[in-house]
């Protein structure tokens, strides 16, 4: 039996005693907003990463662990790569690179709509002295005609020497099939590294955390998202079942502070809401979340508050 004949999510012992085992990180680079965490939660199965169409969603690296046979995949779900201008920017930048720069593979996404745009041209010449299997993916083939895409595709031959080019909708799933398997051909012989039932290597509070924020940036618009930040204080299990979570909301002014809170406390419920009942899907466990709303002046500037996001504090310009 071969890798493929196990099927996705089987254990090394389905695939019979003679199965090598493979194992590797595979870093997903792009432009904001190009479908790194949509593909990232479609390649796993289930959400390890918050999604928006607000750009810049993924602050820090988020590993999602996806199983193709006897092969584990641990994909990185980088931030977004821009011309960064604040601190918080310039971390998130830095990481994205930092997961390339790790991984035994790397896929650069392009949102086929827009096509190759200067960012995108910008991470092709760092891509280009990544000397890994290196792949380009075309994705939201759902929303462009075929001629645009193979010119697409053209153009991109002309600007970089890669392994493969793949054509997919993360979304609606398509040419999913043929990515996994390139994946299984180009990672490494190996152990797994983690369970096969792990899911992600982000700890639970974290991950509560994320959701709670992706709440905020469907609730709210504009650049107020953008200076906000959620941590997770405390995690209860408690005896009758449920999880208690307790969460801070940091944003930098009262205003935004009342912005978050709404009249009568009418934001903050609707994303309490939200936020709770999507953690309790996850867990599967009753849910009682706490949230609370403070301001913190220059969050942006406090290196505990990227600690928390999993971030290096870059030095000031």
């Amino acid at each position: 039996m071969n890798d493929t004949d196990a099927g996705p999510g089987a254990t090394p012992e389905a695939a019979g005693p003679d199965a090598a085992t493979r194992c590797g990180f595979v870093a997903l680079i792009g432009a904001p907003n190009a479908g790194k965490s949509t593909l990232t939660n479609a390649l796993v199965g289930t959400k390890v990463s918050i999604v928006s169409h607000k750009v810049q969603t993924t602050r820090a690296l988020v590993r999602g662990i996806a199983l193709e046979g006897t092969t584990q995949i641990v994909l990185v779900d980088t931030p977004g790569i821009f011309a960064p201008k604040r601190r918080l920017e310039k971390a998130m930048v830095r990481s994205a690179w930092g997961g390339a720069g790790d991984a035994d593979a790397v896929a650069l996404l392009i949102d086929a709509r827009v096509g190759i745009t200067e960012e995108v041209e910008a991470i092709m010449r760092g891509l280009a002295q990544v000397k890994r299997p290196r792949a380009v993916i075309l994705n939201k083939i759902d929303l462009v005609k075929r001629d645009s895409l193979l010119e697409l595709a053209a153009k991109v031959a002309e600007h970089i020497t890669i392994d493969r080019v793949f054509m997919i909708s993360a979304l609606e799933g398509d040419g999913l099939v043929q990515l996994r398997q390139w994946l299984v051909e180009v990672l490494p012989e190996g152990p797994w590294l983690y369970p096969e039932d792990q899911i992600s290597d982000a700890p639970m509070r974290m991950l509560a955390a994320e959701i709670t924020r992706e709440k905020l940036f469907h609730r709210l618009h504009e650049e107020l998202p953008y200076r906000s930040t959620v941590e997770t204080d405390s995690w209860q299990e408690r005896k009758d079942g449920s999880v208690r979570i307790e969460q801070t909301i940091f944003v930098e002014r009262e205003s935004q502070r009342k912005i978050v809170l709404g009249k009568g406390g009418e934001t903050i419920k609707a994303i309490s809401m939200a936020a709770r009942k999507e953690l309790a899907e996850i867990v599967e466990q009753p849910v009682h979340l706490f949230l609370f709303v403070k301001v913190r002046e220059n969050w942006a500037d406090d290196p505990e508050r990227y600690r928390e996001m999993g971030l290096e504090f870059p030095d000031a310009d």
